[in-house]
């Protein structure tokens, strides 16, 4: 089941889409792998992963989409889903 968005908030590079709160995590991570996928869907995205204490799994925290891509709020939540979508499958 994906995660539901929880939050979304521009800065003046990216959109943030964010899934999980990040001090849910014993660590955050934007790894190669994640960064490649979610280029393919919107180039300059990046997603970040969380690992929690006793877990193996990392999760998608959040989804950052760069400003220039995303029209706006809206439009990056759809992107962030496709994304999500994607490393999922």
């Amino acid at each position: 089941m994906s995660p539901t968005i929880s939050a979304v908030e521009t800065t003046d590079d990216f959109v943030h889409v964010r899934y999980r709160d990040p001090d849910a995590f014993d660590a955050i991570r934007t790894p190669d792998w994640a960064a490649k996928a979610a280029s393919s869907v919107a180039e300059g995205s990046e997603v970040r992963t969380g690992d929690r204490e006793g877990d193996d799994d990392w999760l998608v925290q959040s989804v950052l989409v760069p400003v220039g891509v995303a029209a706006n709020e809206a439009n990056a939540r759809e992107i962030a889903e496709e994304i999500v979508a994607k490393i999922e499958a």
